[in-house]
């Protein structure tokens, strides 16, 4: 089996409107990785655990986001996540796939299940927020959101590590290894930054409720029982709008189930698509 590496599996391609970094790993049916919307996030930090054990299956396609990793930059006004997914399947001749997504990731799919349901095969989510408040949601900002922002306005080893033991139930997952990858892809392109920061306040992703209910995609929802970032009720949210849904609560898991929970998370991935 050849050895899977963020050198080996980086490519790119132009669509029609965007220029995508992404890795490709695998055969079979696709599957598109969409990572979470964190300083520093990219494809292969979200999910380089779980592509080599995906693409034993799949053709897993793990994509960076404009605004993010190594793709084109992105004011707020231009960002349209959805439409990149969409864009993304037609420039590689792709019918359908099916999408994984993390946090802001699992919004975008989510957009896209409604929007283009055409395109999508099986829709899972993981920290995702339903795009209504919640009743179990604070008042203000989340402690992982707040922790987020300012490891955006002040990109250091500090608020990165903030950042991420808040995305973390077990803190042995914060490594000084992850801590100095995130801060030097976050500093590597400060047009990201400024991108961010041109949304600042506004949501990541906008949901409309009434087309949520609209999806028909089989759809797996997980959540992490101790997020502290997006409160696991939202899934509950999202699973009573769509209808061929079900929800898959992991203990001891914050907001990053694939890495937290690798071997399960990949297994709950394959058992689902692979029924």
């Amino acid at each position: 089996m050849t050895i899977v590496t963020e050198e080996n599996t980086s490519k790119r391609i132009k669509t029609k409107n965007w220029d995508i970094h992404y890795h490709e790993a695998g055969e079979g049916h696709p599957l598109v990785l969409v990572h979470g919307g964190g300083p520093g996030a990219t494809a292969w930090s979200n999910y380089n655990p779980n592509i080599a054990a995906l693409a034993q299956h799949y053709r897993v396609l793990a994509i960076d986001l404009p605004g993010w990793g190594k793709s084109q930059a992105v004011h707020y006004d231009q960002r349209d996540n959805s439409g990149v997914l969409a864009e993304f399947l037609e420039a590689l001749d792709i019918k359908q796939a099916a999408f994984v997504g993390n946090s802001m990731g699992g919004s975008s799919c989510i957009r896209l299940a409604y929007e283009r349901p055409e395109l999508v095969s099986h829709l899972i989510t993981m920290g995702s927020s339903a795009g209504v408040p919640g009743m179990f949601d604070p008042a203000g900002l989340s402690e992982g959101v707040k922790a987020l922002e300012a490891a955006y306005f002040n990109p250091c080893v500090e608020t990165m590590r903030k950042f991420v033991e808040g995305m973390a139930f077990d803190t042995r997952h914060v490594t000084d290894e992850l801590l100095v990858e995130r801060v030097k892809a976050a500093l590597a392109r400060p047009d990201h930054i400024e991108g961010w920061k041109s949304g600042h306040g506004k949501p990541m992703v906008r949901l409309d409720p009434a087309r949520v209910a609209s999806i028909t995609a089989p759809t797996l929802l997980m959540h992490g029982r101790d997020d502290r970032t997006v409160h696991f009720a939202s899934a509950l949210t999202l699973a009573r709008a769509i209808a061929n849904s079900r929800v898959y609560i992991v203990n001891r898991c914050g907001h990053w189930v694939q890495l937290e929970h690798t071997d399960e998370f990949n297994r709950a991935v394959h058992s689902f698509i692979g029924a």
